[in-house]
């Protein structure tokens, strides 16, 4: 803690120095001043917590440095001693926020009231302060997701739309005379496998990526957001003039394509009230991006719901399913295209298909591989509704990069899964044999990336669920506390070598949050990485 002396008597400052007992009140450092103009000076330069002021002085004097400290640096508490007992100081001192008034000369009891008082005071105001700043930095961090949970709460059926807009108006930065609103919607499931396993478990980079585009280029006409119940749906609203709002999106394209090297699909309606058309206008757009033709390159912005897109008319998988389990059975991988083969005839039969469909069929076969892996269990399929349509994980949709279907992946996958179901329906009781030991191995050897449940299924072709049962079943633990022991296991060997500093182990075994690897460090190993390494060199 730091004071500043100020008067225009050495000797005085003198005193001052001899009868504080500075040590006693945490005050290491002690400055002078000779008058109001000079303290200015040392303040701005090194501001002190503590003035100690004459108030006669000459140039500017005492009552005229408590103005200025008042106006520019309330928070340094004062203490006057001034050898003046009038009234119109004191009455002055008490104004401008001084903390005590000592008259001269000046007695060490009182002298050590006076600054116990002041450094209490700083020391009060000064945790205020940091509690408030620590609050502050917490809130700037948690704003975005907390205007991304507004937003998403303005778009729901039933939340109130109007009493939300009037409590977090102001919050949510929209201007009061909206109307009408154009809405638009991004799904990152309409990006090709590329991409997605470029960003594989970093999904939120990819969406940050996405809003920070799109808020570039609506600027103060509208807004993108991230729906926080909709895992990798991002959001658009747009009050400008609706006629400029196709051109709005192109831009927006066009940025994306600069960045990423892709376009994305945008599903869009027309909220014609605001905000209580919302639900209605998102639920469209995702119903117009889930049924566009991927079979026809007319366009990135979709206004209307494909016609030809009903779900009655499409094939069902499951109709294939002895053809896709024999093919599996038989081991062969030429067996495995034919079936493949023969399904994606039929299905280019048809002039239209949609995300919708692709998403129903993965559904239907999750379901097949659990009905051949269990068969002693009863697997009734139930085909899905609009509203049951779960994306809270990222499929991956055998896309190009236009976001048309590409059938050579997916021709591709179809033959992947039939190979894995293969190896399920056959493999032998040697766990040497086993799927689930080919993925464990595969986590050995790729623990220090970012793996993810979604990441391992479409390697392996296989379903989250199978993969989350089975590997509880052979292991005796999740895949997560599997993949964890793993790290840790060779976070130890590599905390032997006393040059790799701790925030290096932790990005080398695949943690890039050095504070949650030491969380997890202590959960499984009883002490922090730091405490491992000293334990280790004793």
């Amino acid at each position: 803690m730091r004071v500043l002396i100020v008067d225009d008597e050495k000797h005085v400052r003198d005193a001052i120095r001899l009868l504080a007992d500075w040590e006693k009140h945490g005050i290491t450092e002690v400055m002078e001043a000779a008058d109001g103009e000079e303290a200015v000076l040392a303040i701005q330069q090194t501001p002190p917590q503590i003035v100690l002021t004459d108030m006669r002085m000459p140039r500017k004097d005492g009552a005229e440095l408590l103005t200025w400290l008042h106006a520019s640096m309330p928070e340094i508490k004062v203490i006057v001693i001034s050898g003046y007992d009038d009234f119109d100081l004191v009455r002055h001192t008490i104004r401008s926020g001084g903390l005590d008034y000592i008259l001269k000369p000046v007695v060490p009891e009182a002298l050590d009231e006076a600054l116990g008082k002041a450094v209490e005071a700083w020391r009060k105001e000064e945790d205020q302060r940091l509690s408030l700043t620590t609050k502050l930095i917490e809130m700037n961090q948690m704003k975005p997701l907390f205007l991304d949970r507004l937003l998403t709460d303005l778009t729901m059926i039933g939340s109130g739309q109007q009493g939300l807009l009037k409590q977090f108006g102001q919050q949510l930065q929209l201007p009061p005379e909206i109307r009408t609103c154009c809405l638009a919607v991004i799904s990152d499931i309409h990006f090709d496998s590329e991409l997605l396993m470029k960003f594989r478990s970093r999904r939120a980079l990819l969406i940050f990526t996405l809003i920070n585009i799109c808020m570039e280029l609506v600027k103060d006409k509208g807004t993108a957001f991230r729906h926080m119940d909709k895992p990798g749906l991002v959001v658009i609203l747009y009050w400008g003039a609706p006629d400029t709002f196709h051109s709005i999106l192109e831009r927006i394209n066009e940025g994306m394509y600069t960045t990423l090297r892709r376009q994305a699909h945008f599903g869009t309606a027309q909220a014609e009230v605001f905000p209580d058309d919302l639900p209605r206008s998102l639920l469209n757009a995702e119903q117009r991006l889930l049924h566009r033709n991927l079979l026809q390159k007319n366009g990135l912005i979709h206004s209307e719901r494909c016609g030809e897109s009903g779900t009655s008319r499409a094939p069902r998988l499951a109709s294939y399913e002895e053809k896709f389990r024999m093919a599996a059975l038989s081991g062969s991988p030429s067996k495995y295209e034919a079936a493949a083969d023969e399904w994606l005839q039929e299905v280019r039969q048809h002039a239209w298909l949609t995300p919708e469909m692709l998403i129903r069929w993965n559904s239907e076969w999750d379901w097949m591989q659990q009905h051949w892996a269990e068969p002693g269990e009863s697997h009734e399929y139930v085909p899905l509704e609009d509203d049951e349509i779960n994306l809270d994980f990222p499929v991956i949709l055998p896309l190009d990069r236009d976001g048309l279907l590409s059938w050579e992946d997916w021709r591709f996958q179809l033959t992947g899964r039939l190979g894995a179901a293969s190896r399920v329906l056959t493999q032998s009781h040697s766990r040497e044999n086993h799927i689930i030991h080919d993925i464990a191995r595969y986590l050995e050897h790729a623990y220090s990336e970012e793996v993810s449940l979604q990441d391992i299924a479409s390697r392996f072709f296989l379903s989250r669920e199978y993969i989350s049962r089975k590997f509880k079943q052979e292991f005796g633990m999740t895949l997560s506390d599997f993949l964890g022991q793993l790290r840790i296991g060779k976070a130890k060997m590599l905390l032997l070598n006393p040059s790799l500093r701790i925030a290096s182990v932790a990005e080398m075994v695949g943690y890039q949050d050095e504070k949650y690897f030491s969380k997890v460090f202590k959960k499984l190993e009883g002490q922090t990485p730091n405490e491992y390494r000293k334990a280790q060199s004793t």
